[in-house]
């Protein structure tokens, strides 16, 4: 006889169980997963699009960033497996180790070099920003390498799989019902990894949090540029250049301090952009609209470029990301809530057990409040909207879902609920297999007291 569960709408199917199942494909949903397994659980990987990688991938944000401090690369781990990966394979491209030394990083010939692949420190305020260690890279480089690591981990995965209700026992969660193209299904658990970045498992199972509002985006990429002359250009007649390029935002309606960023295929740049505020990343109407608009602004910039910036006479659009630049959502109201001042001060916790540039995360941010066997892992873990903004990186995301990983295996190998998952052991099994928990804080780190 067929196992179910019973629903008011019918019985749905069970077909899977795992000692972890991880809902979201994306960049920290795929660190979860295959640090789980890797660590010796057997593990589900459920998501709704046919292909993982999420903002990397499908969302084409083609930058890996905010994963160094100027003294020390603070996102290793699986993150910088995938990019030695993609590199193997020339699909991938960071900074020289010269160019990233103090006393070169901010040349300018350093920033000519480096400045139209986006691998500079964003975060400091004078030109030209310093050259760091990041990572600009190919969509399905991405997706190669992240298929690579599920399929040598043993994670099982299920593509085309819409998280549709938490199953839970009270306040423990149980499992996930999808929807599928074959119906409703059930995939059982033990410990559920929350990394849809919209934090909708969490959510849905009643885990307390709030939501936020960032602007959308629908990213796209360009063929036919000739980045050479296009870079020429801008160094050599910068008046003329200022002019044009002002105009180009103009016309965008909104984007970041470059519109256009080189990726390592010839002749082929991304545009993280038009940034296009006040639209809510849960409703389909927002959604839809940014989708529309979005193409819409690019066309008319793709004329102008064309007609007005050398290099840019024969480019062509090459193809629209498949999933919406969605920043901020949702967000969980943890066991500890990380503000922006824990960001900006580089609060130091007890439970830190990843880190992003120079801010730590606390494994109580990653923990609901209410529910009993679900990790958060993900833009959507627990932090002030204001905290987010300034570490939902995908680097950092990458390190949170491998920390998840690991947390699922210590709970499950000592018999006790994530909750109470000893933190030294996953601050050393992080360190075991490559990665950074941040329990060995930088000089210019601030504390707080012992977690509760």
């Amino acid at each position: 006889m067929t196992a179910t569960i019973r629903e008011p709408g019918g019985d749905v199917r069970i077909i899977d169980r795992s000692d972890v199942v991880v809902v979201g494909g994306g960049p920290a949903g795929i660190s979860a997963a295959v640090s789980a397994a890797r660590n010796g659980a057997s593990v589900t990987l459920l998501e709704r699009y046919p292909y993982v990688g999420g903002l990397a991938a499908g969302g084409m944000v083609l930058v890996l960033d905010d994963m160094t401090n100027k003294l020390e690369i603070t996102v290793q781990g699986i993150c910088m497996e995938m990019i030695e990966r993609m590199k193997k394979w020339d699909l991938c491209v960071t900074p020289t180790d010269r160019d990233r030394q103090l006393d070169i990083c901010d040349t300018p010939e350093a920033w000519r070099r480096w400045a139209r692949w986006g691998l500079f420190d964003f975060h400091t305020q004078s030109m030209p920003h310093p050259v760091c260690y990041s990572a600009a890279f190919d969509p399905d480089g991405f997706k190669r390498a992240a298929y690579d690591v599920i399929r040598e981990s043993g994670v099982k995965l299920r593509a085309h799989s819409w998280f549709s209700s938490a199953i839970m026992d009270g306040n423990t969660i149980k499992g996930v019902i999808c929807q599928t193209k074959s119906g409703r299904e059930a995939i059982l658990g033990d410990v559920v990894i929350d990394t849809t970045g919209d934090l909708d498992v969490a959510a849905n199972a009643g885990a307390q949090h709030t939501e936020g509002s960032f602007i959308l985006t629908t990213v796209s990429r360009w063929g036919g540029v000739d980045t050479e002359a296009a870079e020429r250009f801008e160094f050599e007649e910068p008046e003329r250049f200022k002019r044009l390029d002002h105009e180009a935002k103009r016309l965008i309606g909104g984007c970041w301090s470059f519109w256009w960023l080189k990726t390592p295929l010839p002749g082929v740049i991304w545009l993280n952009c038009p940034h296009i505020p006040k639209l809510n990343g849960l409703k389909v109407e927002d959604l839809t609209h940014a989708e529309l608009e979005g193409r819409n602004r690019i066309q008319n910039l793709l004329d102008f470029a064309r007609a007005n910036f050398p290099g840019f006479e024969k480019s062509y659009i090459v193809d629209f990301a498949p999933q919406t630049g969605v920043r901020q959502t949702r967000l969980l109201e943890g066991a500890y809530v990380v503000s922006k001042d824990d960001v900006i001060n580089r609060r130091h916790f007890a439970d830190t057990v990843c880190r992003g540039r120079d801010y730590y995360t606390p494994y109580r941010a990653m923990l609901p409040r209410e529910i009993e066997q679900l990790i958060v892992a993900g833009r959507h873990y627990s932090a002030t909207p204001q905290a987010q903004k300034s570490s939902r990186e995908i680097p950092p995301c990458m390190a949170m879902g491998e920390a998840a990983g690991v947390a699922a295996t210590v709970a499950l190998n000592a018999g006790v609920v994530v909750r109470q998952a000893n933190v030294a052991k996953i601050q050393k099994m992080m360190r075991a297999q490559g990665a950074d928990p941040g329990d060995m804080p930088s000089e210019n780190a601030t504390y707080l007291e012992a977690a509760e």
